[in-house]
């Protein structure tokens, strides 16, 4: 436990998001991201945080004897040393999961961490930043989220499902962008298109407001 990383945060809250969505949560924040998505909640984050050792980071997060531990950004892979962090909150006997963007290589992210990982809609400002070589990755424990802003988006999300088979790889999340998509429109034309998706809205924002963590 030699490392050391930059962190804008650690707290314990509801997993707002995903398939563990209303599960108590131990969220580490990473600090830096190389994308600028449009509509992103964690700015916040690009810069800033503080340098912790490994050995402190993991004391902090003991404290609130967590089952579940998700790590997230900024984009978390941004800094070489989160893989360690993720092998030894394995190691701990957390079920760990990472919040990626995709635009990064995820082939050596421990086997035992759930990815959560972006694929970039063309809105976002940000399509050309996705790695598809992830996609061939991704299994059954894995997830795939997108972040639609409007019908341009949901009819593009429905051509990466097709163009790559995703279907049954993996869990596929669809999610309006706030303030840009009505959530009640998406669900909408998935229920008309039969589309083989769990839709999510982020439920820390509706419990209380503001940005991506309580």
């Amino acid at each position: 436990m030699s490392y050391r990383l930059r962190v804008s945060e650690i707290f314990y809250s509801l997993q707002g998001e995903s398939t563990f969505s209303g599960l108590p949560t131990v969220f580490i924040r990473l600090t830096g991201c190389p994308l600028r998505c449009q509509y992103c909640d964690t700015t916040y984050a690009f810069k800033g945080g503080e340098t912790m050792e490994a050995e402190a980071l993991l004391q902090q997060v003991t404290q609130y004897s967590p089952r579940y531990v998700c790590v997230t950004g900024g984009e978390p892979l941004a800094q070489k040393d989160c893989h360690k962090l993720l092998v030894d909150l394995c190691d701990l006997g957390y079920q760990v999961s990472l919040e990626t963007s995709g635009a990064l290589d995820i082939s050596e992210v421990d086997d035992r961490v759930i990815r959560v990982m972006d694929l970039k809609t063309p809105a976002s400002g940000e399509v050309d930043k996705n790695r598809y070589e992830n996609l061939d990755l991704l299994s059954k424990k894995d997830q795939l989220k997108f972040v639609l802003c409007d019908e341009s988006d949901y009819q593009w999300a429905k051509q990466m499902l097709d163009e790559y088979q995703l279907s049954g790889r993996c869990e596929i999340l669809f999610s309006a962008a706030e303030g840009q998509l009505k959530p009640e429109m998406l669900a909408d034309w998935i229920i008309r298109d039969q589309l083989p998706v769990r839709m999510q809205v982020q439920l820390h924002k509706i419990l209380w407001g503001g940005g991506a963590g309580r």
